[in-house]
């Protein structure tokens, strides 16, 4: 492994002091450890940043965030990010947990069946953006996989409260760029749940290091927008 302290020793000491001090000690910007590794680990997966996911991983796991939370928050990126991007994650998660001595397959979080998924999910979704989400799966078969696979299968799950995995979801959006109307409807569902608009302007500043300034400035636009609605 590269030991970047000797390749690059000044890069590396304005970065990590940049991203492990002045960030996290900001005064007002501040997270409690489990929701600012949860936001990292989110932001990584929808920044495709596998390498840091390796290493950040191990340090939420040692901050109080559990295996079920770190699984949990791989499986809903599916839903934002596509297999396609999130299976390398998959793969370093169970690698970093089998390394740590955790017997996998973790205990089962599942809330539904194959046969109120649906019903479940929409109920989700009015329970975040309000009652009229409760029929808008009817407007076509991609609302209808919306509320039935999105919401059914992922968010009624256990493991991570709604307000969890909405905080989650916000980030994945903010970290990959290009979904700004998105993003700003799940600041305003986070605000609907509680993540309020400071709480969310925290998470952009704690996950900041990770996605760079153009993307983080475009969450807090959305941010402001959803606010004002």
């Amino acid at each position: 492994m590269i030991n970047y302290h000797k390749t690059d020793p000044e890069f590396m000491e304005r970065f990590e002091h940049f991203a492990f001090d002045e960030v996290i000690n900001e005064p007002g910007q501040q997270l409690d450890d489990v929701t600012r590794h949860m936001a990292i680990l989110a932001t990584l997966l929808g920044c495709q940043g596998t390498d840091m996911f390796r290493q950040e991983l191990p340090c939420a796991l040692d901050a109080g965030v559990t295996p079920v939370m770190a699984k949990e928050i791989v499986y809903q990126a599916v839903d934002y990010l596509g297999i396609g991007r999130v299976f390398p994650f998959l793969r370093i998660t169970n690698e970093v947990l089998t390394d740590r001595g955790v017997k996998l397959p973790l205990e089962g979080q599942a809330a539904t069946t194959m046969e109120n998924r649906l019903e479940k999910g929409a109920q989700a979704q009015a329970d975040i953006f309000g009652p009229q989400m409760l029929e808008a799966w009817k407007a076509g078969h991609i609302n209808r996989w919306l509320a039935a696979n999105c919401f059914g299968d992922y968010y009624t799950r256990t493991g991570l409260t709604l307000a969890q995995r909405e905080m989650i979801t916000f980030c994945f959006l903010a970290a990959q760029g290009g979904c700004e109307p998105q993003l700003t409807s799940h600041a305003k569902g986070n605000m609907n749940l509680g993540n309020d608009k400071e709480f969310l302007i925290r998470v952009i500043s704690q996950c900041l290091p990770y996605i760079g300034y153009p993307r983080s400035l475009n969450a807090v636009a959305c941010v402001n927008k959803a606010a004002e609605s």
